[in-house]
């Protein structure tokens, strides 16, 4: 891949390349990756920043609210002097803020079943971080039919969880996890619950993290394991997940050929 990189560039991205796994390659493969982030809340705040700051050359965002201060106790891409601001123009400021080079698109509107798959299919990775299991599936139907990789984080109270579907190359979707949405009110939201702040700063970054090694091809994916974190208890653990042939989604007999079934999410496009 051939990018060439200023000196103001190298300089930025020194500690990088210094990365055998990294290097001038690997920085390049940053600069030309497309990243869309669907909620620049809790989790999409230090995920935003970080890949910002690594170098991803497009991020897209895509978020309907605004700045509120009951979000800044966790949604670090916002300060006090943005509340009432709409939320991907407040985080596209501050992921610029970091690295003045970052196109960022920014999309203040609802993700549905009418402009999912087209705003999903321009990016290279979809990154969720939303608090709204509607919202939730509709991401991960639409990035298995349109091919894209899902890095997927959820938080609440004082656990998270983190994992990558990847479909296409014939590891677990979404569904093969969730085959369905739970009931209505059977988990409650950030909003009712409550969640520790910093524990979506975890969770964001280490969703960073591994969008950042799947652009590189490093390490080992997360594709086919889920890691759950309980942040009281500070243990990680690491849950197997294989492809379901029974699944609706990506089974050999799947039923979910399009987005149709989705119609228009219930409740607030909430990013945790």
């Amino acid at each position: 891949m051939d990018v060439d990189f200023t000196e103001d560039e190298i300089q930025r991205y020194s500690r990088h390349i210094l990365l055998q796994e990294v290097g001038g390659i690997g920085q390049a493969k940053l600069k030309a990756a497309r990243v869309l982030v669907v909620g620049a809340g809790g989790l999409g705040s230090p995920l935003m920043l970080y890949l910002a700051a690594a170098g991803i050359g497009t991020i897209g965002v895509v978020d309907d609210d605004v700045v509120d201060l009951s979000n800044l106790q966790r949604q670090v891409a916002h300060t006090t002097d943005r509340i009432g601001t709409a939320k991907v123009a407040s985080a596209a400021r501050a992921a610029t803020a970091i690295n003045p080079d970052l196109r960022v698109e920014a999309y203040e509107t609802r993700l549905s079943a009418d402009n999912a798959l087209d705003l999903i299919g321009r990016y290279d990775i979809v990154c969720d971080g939303t608090d709204n299991f509607d919202t939730r599936f509709l991401v991960a139907d639409a990035c298995a039919l349109a091919k894209r990789t899902l890095v997927s984080a959820a938080v609440l109270r004082f656990d998270g969880q983190l994992s990558v579907f990847k479909p296409h190359e014939g590891g677990p979707c979404y569904r093969c996890l969730y085959p369905e949405p739970p009931p209505a009110g059977m988990v409650p939201s950030c909003s009712e619950a409550g969640v520790l702040g910093a524990v979506t700063g975890v969770m964001g970054t280490l969703q960073a993290t591994e969008v950042l090694k799947e652009i590189l091809g490093i390490g080992e994916t997360l594709s086919g394991r889920l890691l759950v974190w309980d942040a009281l208890a500070t243990r990680f653990r690491t849950i197997k997940l294989r492809p379901d042939p029974t699944c609706a989604l990506c089974g050999p007999d799947a039923t979910i050929k399009d987005l149709s079934a989705h119609g228009i999410p219930e409740g607030p496009a909430c990013a945790i």
